[in-house]
């Protein structure tokens, strides 16, 4: 038996579903969580700055993320619609 076949017959028994997508899943959303930590504490910094040329970075910073972290919830959620679709 070769290590492919061996390797699906113990993902069919286990019953893990397809692990390709699940790792690419983990991987998303410990990105943001991570992005979602830097996006408090550009907010409390945002807070603390007191010059407006910091303040004006720290915004564009902050609009950044913004738009980083809906990009990678939209990516995780058709991945779990993929999913869904091959559940069916």
């Amino acid at each position: 038996m070769s290590f492919k076949k061996f390797l699906k017959s113990v993902i069919t028994s286990l019953e893990l579903g397809d692990y390709k997508v699940e790792g690419k899943k983990k991987a998303i959303k410990d990105l943001l969580k991570k992005l979602n930590r830097r996006k408090q504490n550009l907010k409390k910094s945002l807070e603390k700055a007191s010059e407006k040329k910091q303040q004006k970075e720290l915004k564009e910073e902050l609009e950044i993320l913004s738009f980083e972290i809906k990009k990678g919830k939209k990516i995780l959620y058709k991945l779990y619609a993929k999913n869904k679709k091959k559940d069916k």
